[in-house]
């Protein structure tokens, strides 16, 4: 399987990150809560870039993903490189076979080489379908996360900050929960381990 892309973008998973918290309507972290006009609203952000950083079911998630995709294209690569190694045989032989083997054995590499694109096709979707369940599912624990942890702490909206998806173009370093969330997120994890 050709694998051009990371295992798992950062920049979809900012997407993905800046759309859940925004979505909480909720988090803050911090000690000291940011006050809105009205007195009652507190808003914070979280840095996603360093909460997956941080974040330890997102490490084994991309430890998983990366031994996942180096056994497909591994499997790909081996069925690639028989075949690759049949038509060479052929190739080789063929002018010393009769006309009607020759026939019968293009065609035959013919079905087997679509059969292999096929598989080539199939192990990429494969791959491709298990990253975007992996992908929902970190999205769906850091959002129920966040959205408790917004309860708990009184917070009103929760924003998100990313390099690549800027949401928050600044943000006063006392609003940044950002290392709070991902220490209760991986307190959270090592008892969902157990």
């Amino acid at each position: 399987m050709k694998t051009n892309a990371p295992i798992f973008s950062k920049i979809a998973f900012g997407i993905l990150l800046a759309g859940s918290l925004a979505a909480c309507n909720n988090t803050k972290t911090d000690n000291k809560p940011a006050i809105a006009a009205t007195g009652k609203e507190t808003i914070v952000f979280v840095n996603s870039d360093s909460l997956l950083n941080k974040y330890d079911y997102f490490k084994d998630m991309s430890k998983r993903l990366e031994t996942k995709a180096n056994a497909a294209k591994s499997n790909v690569g081996s069925r690639g490189q028989a075949f690759q190694r049949e038509y060479a045989e052929y190739q080789k032989n063929a002018s010393t076979m009769a006309a009607d083997v020759r026939q019968s054995t293009e065609q035959r590499l013919q079905r087997e080489q679509q059969d292999f694109q096929t598989y080539q096709q199939n192990e990429a979707a494969a791959f491709q379908n298990e990253q975007t369940s992996e992908n929902a599912k970190l999205y769906d624990k850091i959002a129920d996360f966040v959205k408790g942890y917004a309860k708990e702490k009184g917070y009103k909206l929760v924003l998100t900050y990313s390099k690549a998806n800027p949401t928050v173009l600044y943000g006063d370093p006392a609003l940044d929960v950002t290392a709070d969330v991902a220490k209760k997120l991986n307190d959270a994890y090592s008892k969902d381990k157990k």
